[in-house]
């Protein structure tokens, strides 16, 4: 026997699969995108190497071994 709901129930609305006006598909929203102000020269630049790997192979956390190859990427080296 199928289940009826009553008409003032309210329903569950998933929001992950609407699109808002003017949105691009695919689009992920940046939490934190103008937290590079404060930053150093070398260490804005290494969070925009972050975030552009992040965007490239959308991840939203990285591993040590991922970070470490945006650290060679840039030129660094242990001496």
């Amino acid at each position: 026997m199928p289940t009826t709901v009553a008409p003032d129930t309210p329903q569950f609305l998933d929001r992950r699969q609407t699109q808002a006006p003017g949105s691009t598909v695919g689009r992920e929203r940046r939490q934190f995108a103008n937290s590079h102000e404060d930053l150093s020269p070398e260490a804005a630049e290494l969070a925009r190497s972050i975030d552009q790997y992040k965007l490239q192979h959308r991840r939203r956390f990285i591993n040590f071994e991922e970070m470490l190859g945006i650290f060679k990427s840039l030129g660094y080296r242990k001496d």
